[in-house]
């Protein structure tokens, strides 16, 4: 079987984890060539994996004939007009979240991924997750009967530099819309509603860059589900990913993942492990899932399992939550 020649754009961190995770785990893929903003980062990974080619810019990659399909992980505000020349010249393309932190940018990527009529997978990891994905298992299979309520609790063990929540979009566009996606994968349904609760309680420097770093969202969902999400950008315990669903027959609870499952018990109290430490360490299962997903995909005509129109309703939530923070109010969607 012909593998798959994916070209890497943004060799960083979420691009170097993707070039390990292809090179040791999708047989069915092969790694054509990488590129960097800067260049050492790409020449970097491309020796540590045996990467064929190192590309001075994006635009070669997307010019190389013998590129079937690009990973876009540079900046978030590169992705969408990558993601629209990469269309254009007729590459498929798994491209990180957010696509943009415009509606108007994502459909744009919409309209000319349809339009080349080449796939388009955006990286809403978590839905690929082992625990995640087998509350939604019982959901499909109507064990926990119709969802009425879904609560999600994403914190992170610390926060980031406050330069990057000035350009990121926010907690709400790069932390929340995972779980934001997360919540509308789960119910089964758009969000009609949402009211936030979020204030600066970590690093007052977040605060002076704009941003919240602390938050309680409220949801209503189509379905007439109801959710919660909480977030906070530090929790001294580490990272805390929990999920529960509650549903007309039962309930369905994710709790954290931990280094082991031992826990000790003594006469001073009783300890186990804190949660593992951050996302590299927590999600890794899922980076290689939704890539061999993606692959898959392209390889055999399928449809991608997270679309364009996924990575719009997250943006579109997000948004609706920073502008109910700045107005105090619910805000319909």
């Amino acid at each position: 079987m012909k593998k798959l020649n994916i070209g890497i754009i943004g060799a960083g961190r979420i691009g170097s984890l993707h070039a390990k995770s292809i090179t040791y785990n999708v047989p069915s893929a092969n790694i054509k060539g990488i590129t960097d903003v800067n260049i050492d980062n790409a020449k970097k990974v491309a020796f540590e994996l045996g990467i064929e080619r190192i590309y001075s810019d994006y635009k070669e990659i997307l010019a190389d004939p013998d590129v079937d399909a690009v990973l876009i992980c540079s900046s978030t505000d590169t992705h969408a007009d990558i993601a629209i020349e990469a269309a254009k010249a007729g590459k498929h393309i798994f491209c990180e979240k957010p696509v943009d932190l415009t509606p108007e940018k994502v459909q744009a990527v919409i309209d000319a991924v349809n339009k080349a009529g080449v796939k388009l997978q955006v990286g809403f990891n978590r839905r690929f997750d082992h625990n995640f994905s087998a509350v939604k298992g019982m959901i499909n299979d109507g064990k926990i009967g119709d969802v009425q309520v879904i609560k999600i609790t994403s914190r992170d063990p610390l926060p980031p530099p406050a330069e990057y929540s000035a350009v990121s979009g926010g907690m709400f566009l790069d932390m929340t819309i995972h779980d934001f996606d997360m919540a509308m994968f789960l119910a089964g349904s758009e969000v009609t509603e949402v009211y936030a609760n979020a204030a600066c309680l970590v690093d007052p420097a977040i605060g002076h860059a704009g941003d919240v770093d602390t938050a309680v969202i409220s949801l209503k969902f189509a379905s007439g589900a109801i959710g919660v999400i909480d977030n906070c950008r530090k929790a001294a315990y580490g990272y805390d990913q929990r999920v529960e669903v509650l549903g007309t027959k039962g309930a369905a609870v994710a709790s954290n993942d931990t280094p082991t499952n031992v826990t000790f018990m003594g006469e001073d109290g009783v300890i186990s492990d804190k949660p593992l430490y951050f996302f590299l360490e927590r999600y890794m299962q899922s980076f290689r899932d939704e890539m061999v997903e993606f692959v898959d995909a392209v390889v055999n005509d399928k449809p991608t399992p997270t679309t364009g129109i996924d990575g719009l309703n997250s943006v579109l939530v997000a948004l609706a939550a920073k502008k109910s923070v700045a107005e105090g109010k619910p805000i319909c969607l």
